[in-house]
């Protein structure tokens, strides 16, 4: 199974409701398509959705959605890279390169300004890479988005937007 991220854009804005609605609309249909909703992230102001599904492939995950809806998505294959932090996670840091980039070189600049991160409060859970190495979420426990903010211009660590999120989960059993 591969791991499928989807980002999707909201005007006006969603709220918990909306995302419960979606829900409804589109889990029946995912395991015709052998697929599973793993986590979602939903910003603050419920402009942006970040989910993750695993799935055989981005195609599957784009079948079910043009069941169900008829917004314009963002869908790609990737990786997870996972620090093994458990926590409430509440920041998202969106990072897109014109050019591929490696994983390692990006870890190597952060872990250059851990300092900076720690200083402000700042704990990294996970990144999200895509497959063509151009397009990066990585995932933070903080006490808002202004401190990841922070700390990742003083660590020179290259963002497109920075958001405060909640943190969507399946219950497990």
């Amino acid at each position: 199974m591969a791991e499928i991220f989807l980002l999707r854009e909201f005007s006006p804005p969603i709220g918990l409701v909306d995302v419960q609605k979606m829900a409804d609309d589109t889990f029946g249909c995912m395991p015709l398509y052998d697929m599973s909703w793993q986590q979602s992230y939903l910003s603050n102001d419920g402009r942006k959705m970040l989910c993750h599904f695993k799935a055989p492939d981005a195609e599957a995950v784009r079948r079910v959605l043009r069941l169900n809806s008829d917004s314009g998505e963002i869908i790609w294959t990737g990786s997870i890279h996972d620090a093994g932090i458990q926590g409430p996670i509440n920041t998202v840091v969106e990072r897109n390169f014109s050019e591929p980039v490696s994983i390692e070189k990006l870890q190597g600049i952060e872990n250059q300004g851990a300092w900076c991160l720690e200083m402000h409060q700042v704990t990294f859970v996970s990144t999200f890479f895509s497959m063509d190495k151009k397009h990066m979420f990585c995932f933070y426990l903080a006490p808002d988005a202004e401190s990841v903010r922070i700390a990742q211009r003083k660590a020179n660590m290259p963002f497109d937007t920075i958001w405060s999120c909640q943190h969507l989960q399946p219950e497990r059993q």
